[in-house]
């Protein structure tokens, strides 16, 4: 009975032209919080709040990592890992700091980390982890083309050093900007263009090497 008194005390309702009624309030939905907020509420205790960011993020970086490593298994790992350390350096976040190249900092020294430990070279990359842009047309032959062209480009990718495929993701795959690549490779905005530029010639090489070599 209770619930049902608001309707109870409310006046009768009238109908037609003259009535006199208003239409109801729109209530704005509530505006989303930006990555940069969610991490100053994490680092201020509001621990829930890294779950959005890990809904928002982990998909593209375990791609990041999967690429880098060479390794699905281990770039699931280290993506958990990442968030851990999330959690627990929380308190280095800067509130004029950027949530992504942070978050990527965090990721590159978890990788070193994990290669150490695996003593490990990165292996071939597996094709599944680059994004597919292969052209719906229904011609067969097409998608098999352009599926033996992506396989390529992975393989040229894959047989970049480490410094240099870790630079190209960042600025090519992840589309982040050269001031945030610099702050997380730990070098002037300068030297992050002329890396990722040499990085850049060498991985067309690789690819047109490799595309002659399976013509031949």
């Amino acid at each position: 009975m209770i619930a049902a008194l608001p309707a109870l005390l409310a006046p009768p309702a009238r109908s037609g032209p003259d009535s006199g009624s208003f239409p109801a309030a729109v209530v704005p939905a509530p505006a989303q919080r930006s990555d940069h907020t969610l991490m100053l509420a994490v680092r201020d205790g509001e621990l829930d709040a890294l779950g959005e960011l890990f809904e928002r993020h982990h998909g593209r970086l375990f791609g990041y990592l999967a690429k880098l490593t060479g390794d699905r298994s281990a770039a699931e790992d280290i993506t958990q890992i990442v968030f851990q350390r999330m959690l627990k350096y929380r308190h280095t976040y800067r509130d004029d700091g950027s949530f992504t190249a942070w978050m990527y900092h965090l990721a590159r020294r978890c990788a070193a980390d994990h290669g150490r430990k695996a003593q490990a070279a990165p292996q071939a990359t597996d094709p599944a982890t680059l994004h597919d842009h292969v052209d719906e047309a229904p011609h067969a032959g097409l998608r098999a083309a352009a599926r033996d062209d992506h396989a390529l480009l992975h393989a040229a990718l894959a047989r970049l050093d480490r410094d240099d495929r870790e630079v190209l993701l960042l600025a090519r795959f992840q589309e982040l900007s050269f001031a945030e690549i610099s702050g997380i490779l730990e070098c002037s905005v300068g030297a992050a263009k002329v890396r990722a530029h040499r990085a850049l010639r060498q991985l067309r090489d690789l690819y047109f090497r490799l595309r002659q070599e399976t013509a031949e």
